[in-house]
């Protein structure tokens, strides 16, 4: 396997070994308040809480949705949806997804994996991971297998420990479409 190489110009070459993939690094955090629902990657979730926020507020789709973005450097969630415009309150972060999503393919990517990290002290969520899986994938045209989702308590510290807040992270992998991206 060639290994990267930097040409005198300072550019990596094309027969690097990773030309062609690109990584991304999302994160979102929200307050909890009283009253449900809680939804978490698209999934209603059993909850006496609820996530805040101008849209939806659903806090693994917005780590995605950055993620992806940020892979492609097409700027990130707050740039296409910001919290200042109206015709976000309440919006679907499912709906957001696939937006973003639709704008990496027409930038000619294609998403390799997703791997995602909730951060909630309650409600546990390895029970409902398999519906999560399953609603990411479709919302994103992919096999749930692409998607990797892990739940982490807060250990009772910080704002999520003490269940004033939900976080989440997601590491994205992208790769070039070898032929035109499916639309």
């Amino acid at each position: 396997m060639e290994l990267a190489r930097e040409g005198p110009d300072g550019v990596i070459g094309e027969d690097s070994a990773t030309t062609g993939l690109r990584i991304g690094v999302g994160h979102d955090t929200h307050r909890l308040a009283l009253g449900g629902p809680l939804v978490v990657g698209g999934v209603c979730v059993p909850h006496d809480h609820h996530l805040v926020g101008h849209s939806d507020a659903d806090v693994l789709l917005h780590a995605i949705t950055d993620a992806l973005l940020g892979a492609a450097a097409l700027g990130d969630i707050g740039e296409f949806f910001p919290d200042t415009d109206e015709a976000n309150r309440g919006r679907d972060s499912g709906e957001m997804l696939q937006l973003a999503q639709r704008r990496v393919r027409e930038a000619g990517f294609r998403i390799v994996n997703l791997d995602c990290i909730v951060f909630a002290q309650r409600p546990r969520l390895t029970p409902h991971k398999p519906a999560i899986r399953q609603r990411i994938a479709e919302l994103l045209g992919v096999t749930p297998n692409l998607i990797g989702l892990k739940a982490k308590t807060g250990e009772d510290l910080g704002a999520v420990g003490r269940e004033e807040a939900m976080s989440a992270q997601c590491v994205a992998l992208l790769e070039t479409c070898t032929t035109e991206c499916e639309r």
